[in-house]
């Protein structure tokens, strides 16, 4: 069984698109041909377009573009250009840096969000995800089904009618409560005089969005643009190959096969037994011995055991970090500055005076005007290491964040949920806590049999245990971006809490005092500045 929805085109839409896409029927496909401002601006309206890429690229891009000199193409055939041009570097020399240097916009649609949380592990790849704050899932897939992943091993198992039915149950308690939230926060919420009709719906519907994206269950599909080197894809190969989820080795299969048309000559060793085939096994083999190690030594602490639910679990809890940590950013932020050596440099850090210190710290952060401006690899000296427990909507949001090391446990609804207060406010909790209860129900009948897959029943709103580490300067950007105004509430509540963190617990308050662009204050429509800012910007580029 094909998992998979097909998008039917037109022959004049086909003729077009065989030039820019390496196929015009499969999830997964390559860019080509195109400027690479084009396939940038396509990915970033991809992430808040219902749309696939194919049909986003035919409706609002391909007028713009001057087209007629590319009617010989067809790269749903191949580059037989490329692969010659790169085996003769690649062959001849072998060296994994020229991987480096050819990269790849590779368009992956219809992909469960289990899928896009192992799709977005790599560190240097870029990536933009489809956005359940501005795209509701109460709309169809062009076969008429909602939006979630169908596993072919569950649908053709005793169990498959059971999982067809309750998704369509919590898809279709998110589809009624909708509309019934947007009107409640409509009252609520009146427009102000200053504001168009439009900013006003737009606020709303992402406030309501916001409120009921815990409903979604993780099978719910999302569209992910990937950008990345040879080198890159073929490391996201070899992880997504060993991977025990059946869904990410599909994937990797198809990615391959779509890669290959672009850079072949980079994934020659993907496949090869002796290369990424021993790879893949290496990656499989440490995985399962691990498990099996950590299985017998707390066997009531495993995934879909019984084990004890904490009564009571912080949220935000900073588990490590240095006591001395500003003192060495003080000695880092020297040594460039002087000769000498880094012992010297903390050694005389040590006994400088109060308004020394503040003038050395204030000189090298500087007038920061917005939250871009930040200062240099000094920084980076100190780290902190986060316990959070947060839902799973708001772990995706944060996930992104890749410069950090970030690791999790499996998602289960072991930890319960979080119940947004805009659902209880409305009277919907009742509906709400009935949809929690059928994804529950589901995970523990698909546990048991099929540990890997039961994960897809379970809601955004059941929380997931997960730990993030970062130095001091990936700090300053990740809590100043996620604490905005126009952030999701879950994960603002995070990066005020680590933020808190920083300052109260690690006692760096200086660090703490340079990140100012953190936002502890709250806000009833997130994205009610950010819709009249963007309704400007329109105003101004047609005037």
């Amino acid at each position: 069984m094909f998992p998979y929805v097909e998008e039917t085109y037109t022959p004049d839409e086909q003729a077009i698109l065989r030039r820019y896409v390496t196929n015009l029927d499969q999830p997964v496909f390559a860019l080509v041909n195109l400027p690479e401002v084009v396939k940038g601006a396509l990915f970033a309206r991809y992430s808040r377009s219902p749309k696939t890429l194919r049909r986003l690229f035919l409706d609002e891009f391909v007028g713009d573009l001057d087209i007629s000199g590319d009617l010989s193409v067809d790269a749903t055939v191949g580059l037989k250009r490329a692969e010659e041009l790169y085996q003769k570097v690649f062959g001849e020399y072998g060296d994994d840096s020229v991987a480096q240097l050819g990269g790849v916009h590779l368009a992956c649609e219809q992909s469960s969000n289990v899928l896009t949380k192992i799709l977005e592990w790599g560190r240097l790849m870029a990536y933009l995800e489809q956005s359940t704050r501005y795209l509701g899932y109460d709309n169809r897939l062009a076969s008429g089904h909602y939006r979630y992943y169908r596993p072919p091993e569950l649908l053709d198992s005793p169990v498959g009618a059971r999982y067809v039915g309750d998704m369509d149950r919590m898809f279709d308690t998110y589809a009624e409560l909708l509309p019934e939230i947007q009107a409640w926060l409509g009252t609520r919420h009146p427009r102000a005089a200053s504001d168009s009709d439009f900013v006003h719906r737009q606020a709303i519907r992402a406030k309501a969005l916001d409120a009921l994206r815990g409903l979604l269950p993780a099978s719910s599909l999302s569209n992910v643009g990937i950008y990345g080197t040879g080198q890159s894809y073929e490391l996201l190969l070899l992880r997504l190959r060993s991977h025990p989820l059946p869904e990410a080795r599909t994937y990797a299969e198809m990615m391959l096969v779509e890669l290959r048309k672009v850079i072949p000559s980079f994934l020659q060793r993907v496949d090869r037994p002796d290369r990424g085939g021993e790879w893949s096994e290496y990656l499989a083999a440490t995985r399962d011995q691990t498990r099996a190690v950590v299985e017998r030594l707390w066997p009531d602490e495993v995934p879909g055991a019984d084990g004890a639910v904490p009564d009571a679990i912080d949220e935000v809890r900073l588990v490590d970090f240095d006591p001395e940590g500003e003192d060495k950013v003080l000695a880092a932020i020297c040594f460039p500055y002087s000769t000498l050596s880094e012992d010297e440099a903390l050694r005389r850090v040590r006994k400088l005076s109060a308004e020394d210190r503040v003038a050395l710290l204030s000189s090298y952060v500087g007038d920061r005007k917005n939250r871009r401006h930040r200062p240099g690899r000094a920084f980076e000296r100190t780290d902190y290491r986060f316990e959070i427990v947060s839902d799973y909507g708001a772990f995706r949001d944060l996930q992104r964040h890749r410069l950090l090391s970030i690791d999790w446990q499996p998602l289960t609804t072991r930890l319960g949920y979080d119940l947004p207060d805009i659902v209880a406010q409305s009277g919907s909790e009742e509906r709400f806590a009935e949809s929690m209860a059928r994804s529950a129900d589901l995970y523990q009948t698909l546990v048991a049999e099929y540990p890997v897959q039961a994960p897809y029943a379970v809601a955004l709103a059941y929380r997931i245990h997960y730990v993030m580490q970062m130095n001091a300067r990936e700090a300053m950007h990740v809590l100043e971006l996620r604490s905005g105004p126009q952030g999701h509430p879950a994960y603002r509540r995070v990066a005020q809490s680590m933020h808190r963190a920083i300052a109260d617990v690690a006692g760096h308050r200086a660090i703490a005092a340079a990140m100012v662009h953190v936002d502890h204050g709250s806000t009833d429509l997130e994205r009610l500045d950010a819709e009249r800012r963007a309704e400007a910007r329109r105003a101004a580029r047609q005037s």
